[in-house]
This record gives structure tokens, sequence and C-alpha cells, in this order.
């Protein structure tokens, strides 16, 4: 990413920050990680890591767009898809976790990692996010692939 890229990424994730100032002074500073509400700008989709990294290998086809921001808390196990803010969606499955508006997220600078937080795909500050249509098409793909490698139990 060019340094303009990585400003115009920071600048929108910032604008999700009560105070974008704060923000981007904890990331520089502080612990390296920030707290924002989410629901304004996007939601985020957390699903467990297997489920969320095989996921983002089938939304690197040619055939759709490129992802949207995604992140990985390693020490949580966790990916999160940022999508677009939806107050009236539902994603339902095991282990998914919807944050949207009154809920927060711990997030690194689009730049670099913080604390167990690294970006797999950072902001690129153009608002780009995941469509919801084609990340539940992989995920429900990525599942059932889980499902079947999964043995069954005692076997």
């Amino acid at each position: 990413m060019s340094d303009r890229m990585w400003a115009r990424g920071v600048e929108w994730l910032a604008a999700a920050a009560r105070d974008p100032r704060v923000c981007k002074r904890e990331w520089d500073q502080g612990d390296g990680i920030a707290l924002l509400e989410a629901g304004r700008f996007w939601d985020v989709l957390s699903v467990p890591d297997r489920l969320g990294l095989l996921t983002m290998d089938l939304l690197w086809r040619p055939s759709l767009p490129l992802p949207g921001p995604t992140l990985v808390d390693t020490a949580a196990g966790r990916v999160g898809f940022f999508l677009p803010p939806d107050p009236d969606s539902r994603w339902i499955g095991a282990g998914l976790r919807h944050a949207r508006r009154g809920s927060w997220v711990v997030v690194p600078p689009p730049y670099r990692p913080g604390r167990s937080l690294e970006w797999l795909v950072p902001p690129d500050g153009t608002g780009a996010l995941h469509a919801p249509g084609p990340l539940e098409l992989a995920l429900r793909e990525a599942n059932g692939t889980l499902t079947a490698l999964t043995p069954p139990p005692g076997g």
C-alpha cells in the first residue's frame, strides 16, 4: 500500500472514533489499539478463525470484488469481516458474532499490528467493505468444507 493509501485508511478508520485525534494518538503512542463503535460506518461479523481464514481464501476468487477490511485476532482465534452497517440484518450460525450499533470493536491502525490484532486486508480509505451476499456464500461454502473435513466423534 502506498503512503497515501495508508493515510486514507487511517483517516477512514479513525472517523469511527468519538475523537479521531485521540484514536490516532492511541495508535501511535498508546497500546497501538483503539476501541471504535460499530454501526455508523461499518458492522463487523466475527467468526472462528478456521472458518474465517477459509472464507477469506474463497473470497479471493478472480470473479469476486476484492475483499473488504478483514481483521484477525490471534489470541481470541477470531476473524472479523467489516461490512456495511445494517441494523436489520441477522447473521445466524455457530460461533458467529455480529457487532453493530451499540457494539465496540478493538482495532489496530491499518499500517501495523497491535497486540494480538492484525489486518489481513487493511482498510484502504475508500470505504470499501465486504459485500454481504458474497460473504454469506463464502461462509456457507467454508462451513461445508470444514464439516466434511471434521472426523466424526470417536472416528
